[in-house]
């Protein structure tokens, strides 16, 4: 009997352990469960960095190539940032955020729309993939809003139309809370945890795609994860193999993204905007809509039948027609 309740005590204790480490895992970092030294981001090898920057180099050579390459100091590193410069008369500029493990090229499919409309920026995120190089901790999701307000002052920008997906969207949100004079319009497509939480089985794929595993397994949780299919994962797009060298070869150091509260919801007094995949529910689904809407009076909420978690690609051309005409009302256009 003594030997059955130790058994069963055991078992629980390690169904903890695993959700810590897939906890961990799923959030892109590096858990330690006998210290608490803090990490930051970075490939584990020379030849990972060398065969993501190839691949991030084909996805970017079907794009006009950026009219200014910055790097920007902030707290916690230097920011690469890709610049299209627009009209002058044109409006706020756009500022971009990618989802996890993709980096500034994720937009190759939207860019066309708004290239030559309105001056593009797109990122690539500190503790993440991408050229960027992380220095210091990101300690808390409200650091992630912290080191993109800094990137915006390096730029010399004021307002700027902020997008995010998924991973991307949930860091959107943080600099919207702690600093929403320089969010003209928000918009958040898909976007993880903040208005919903994640379905357990996320948890699960991301940790077989932080892991060492055979490419078979490594297609099946990209797809998995990016609400696509197996096939389209494995045609070994320049896309696919950016994401897939990033989630093998980049060890990142991101705080777990938070769901934000009702009254932070409300605080949002910019315009929002969210779109949602209608066959994804990593961003929440229809409760997920219902919420922002509610909470939210002025958002624009969009369920995109057929769409999945990759949003962007599925509706690339309907998207970047529907933000260009929500950016020009957002400034009374």
């Amino acid at each position: 009997m003594q030997y059955k309740r130790i058994a069963s005590w055991m078992g629980r204790v390690m169904k903890v352990l695993v959700l810590v480490v897939i906890l961990g895992l799923a959030a892109g970092k590096v858990v330690d469960l006998f210290t608490a030294e803090p990490r930051v981001g970075h490939w584990r090898t020379a030849e990972a960095r060398s065969a993501y920057e190839a691949a991030y180099r084909d996805v970017l050579a079907g794009l006009p190539a950026p009219d200014v390459t910055r790097e920007v100091k902030t707290d916690y590193g230097i920011v690469h940032a890709l610049v299209w410069n627009g009209p002058d008369d044109a409006g706020a500029p756009v500022l971009l955020m990618p989802g996890r493990s993709s980096g500034a090229p994720m937009w190759a499919e939207n860019l066309p729309s708004w290239i030559g409309q309105r001056t593009v920026i797109a990122l690539d995120p500190i503790g993440d993939a991408g050229l960027s190089a992380q220095s210091m901790p990101l300690g808390e999701p409200a650091d992630q809003g912290t080191w993109v307000s800094q990137a915006i002052d390096g730029l010399g920008l004021r307002a700027v139309h902020v997008v995010g997906h998924s991973f991307g969207g949930a860091t959107a949100t943080e600099l919207a809370l702690a600093h929403p004079e320089q969010v003209a319009s928000l918009t958040l497509v898909e976007p993880i945890m903040a208005a919903s939480g994640m379905p357990a089985s996320i948890y699960f794929w991301s940790t077989i795609a932080a892991l060492p595993t055979p490419q078979s397994w490594q297609d099946r949780a990209l797809a998995e994860i990016g609400g696509t299919t197996t096939d389209d994962v494995a045609e070994r797009s320049p896309m696919s193999m950016m994401i897939s060298e990033a989630t093998q070869g980049y060890m990142a150091a991101l705080p777990m993204p938070r769901t934000l509260t009702d009254d932070q919801w409300r605080s949002l007094a910019m315009p929002v905007r969210l779109d949602i995949g209608g066959d994804s529910a990593l961003a929440g689904g229809p409760g997920a809509t219902e919420r922002v809407a509610r909470l939210v009076p002025q958002s624009e909420v969009t369920v995109w039948p057929g769409g999945t978690h990759s949003l962007p690609m599925d509706e690339a051309n309907a998207l970047g027609r529907e933000l260009l005409d929500f950016w020009a009302a957002s400034e009374g256009r």
